[in-house]
């Protein structure tokens, strides 16, 4: 993808799944691609370098604003710009609302939610400065139709949903576009869990046939990313194989 070569991205959630996947999409595009986790992202990284690409590991925990802001600080001071962002981490603690621990539904917002306030706060102050940037926020189609067992998960990805609307008008006049992307059901670690016919019937209420992959995801982040959507702020871009229309 010509346009954001030689630009710098960092990726939350990058040591595995969709976040891996679009820390290899966007490397695979030419960004120097800052893999950020709390886990260890080195796996990730070693595979773009083999891959020829440009990475660097980042051990992140999101729910610390002070640490978040000195390695905003650090990426942008080593390489004197910060082009993307993709906010992905998040986590999972379904259960339904008459049984969730408190500490369940704070866990969730605390990572889904405020983490990505965290990131994004000192981000946005370097990407009004250089007068461009591109924030992209993983939310889910959950934000958007709800899920029974998952009143948590709901709560954050919809909030997600409306930070992205609003940082949109707070940072356009900047050059700086925020979109977010909703994907629906994903292959990965979680859905492999799931038995043959709780695969099916997942499968019955596409409009697609088939489960998304991380690369489906991937592909939609680095569009949102790059030139080609300079014109295209605040949208929720459906990766659901027509799971919601």
């Amino acid at each position: 993808m010509a346009g954001i070569e030689n630009q710098v991205a960092v990726v939350t959630g990058a040591a595995r799944g969709i976040g891996r996947a679009i820390a290899e999409r966007l490397a695979s595009c030419g960004a120097t691609v800052v893999c950020a986790d709390v886990l260890d992202p080195a796996d990730t990284v070693a595979g773009i370098i083999a891959s020829g690409g440009r990475a660097e590991a980042l051990e992140l925990d999101v729910c610390d604003a002070e640490s978040a802001a000195e390695a905003i600080g650090a990426i942008h001071a080593k390489h004197e710009r910060l082009d993307v962002l993709v906010n992905n981490a998040g986590i999972t603690r379904d259960q339904l609302l008459i049984r969730m621990k408190p500490g369940d539904w704070r866990k969730v917002l605390d990572i889904n939610l405020d983490g990505v306030f965290k990131v994004t706060q000192p981000t946005a102050k370097i990407m009004m400065r250089q007068r461009s940037g591109r924030i992209v926020i993983v939310a889910s189609i959950v934000g958007l139709m709800g899920n029974a067992g998952q009143t948590n998960y709901a709560a954050s990805k919809a909030g997600l949903i409306g930070f992205t609307k609003s940082l949109a008008r707070e940072l356009g006049p900047r050059n700086v576009t925020v979109n977010a992307v909703a994907p629906g059901f994903i292959e990965t670690a979680m859905t492999d869990q799931l038995s043959d016919a709780q695969h099916e019937a997942l499968r019955r209420n596409l409009v697609i046939p088939r489960l998304g992959t991380p690369e489906d995801v991937a592909a939609a982040v680095a569009f949102l990313a790059g030139p080609d959507a300079s014109y295209i702020t605040g949208v929720v871009l459906n990766v659901s194989g027509g799971l919601y229309i």
